[in-house]
């Protein structure tokens, strides 16, 4: 049993890791794109804190939701593992904590390229993207806050998909 469990938990580990290397790569990449007139590892390369405060924030609102699918996929396989991880309800359960896994790293990156956007489109009088692209810390941690904040609530939604899978 000690042997299962130990296996077990590294399968997590490395799942986790996977999901969580895909995710910072697509969050970057999606913040790429919502700043297209910054070219963000130019901006990175001069020193620009502005902008690495972004990059950073984004990395961590992803962990923030990307941990909370990662409970999930521990639930599922737990819940396989007591079914019987070979059985039909077994693979339903790994299945559907992947699908939270992939609908979570999702929800997180649509709902920081929404929340940004919106935030762009509320304050008229300040040109987030090239007051980053200036080194604006100001603006950053404006953002930063508004990321984390969404972070934390799409978080909230994809335990609660945890909550209703278990």
């Amino acid at each position: 049993m000690f042997l299962e469990n130990a296996v077990v938990g590294i399968l997590q580990l490395v799942v986790a890791i996977v999901f969580a290397v895909i995710a910072l790569y697509i969050g970057f990449w999606t913040l790429a794109r919502i700043t297209s007139s910054i070219n963000m590892e130019q901006e990175l390369a001069k020193g620009n804190t502005a902008v690495g405060i972004i990059v950073a924030v984004v990395f961590i609102a992803i962990a923030i939701v990307v941990e909370s699918g990662v409970k999930g996929l521990s639930a599922g396989i737990g819940k396989a593992l007591s079914e019987g991880l070979l059985s039909v309800n077994g693979i339903i359960a790994i299945s559907l904590s992947l699908f939270q896994l992939v609908v979570g790293i999702a929800l997180a990156v649509g709902a920081i390229y929404l929340a940004l956007n919106i935030l762009d489109k509320l304050t008229k009088g300040v040109e987030e993207f090239e007051e980053l692209k200036k080194g604006n810390v100001a603006v950053a941690l404006e953002m930063a806050g508004v990321i984390i904040a969404v972070a934390v609530i799409v978080q909230s939604g994809v335990l609660g998909i945890t909550a209703a899978l278990a």
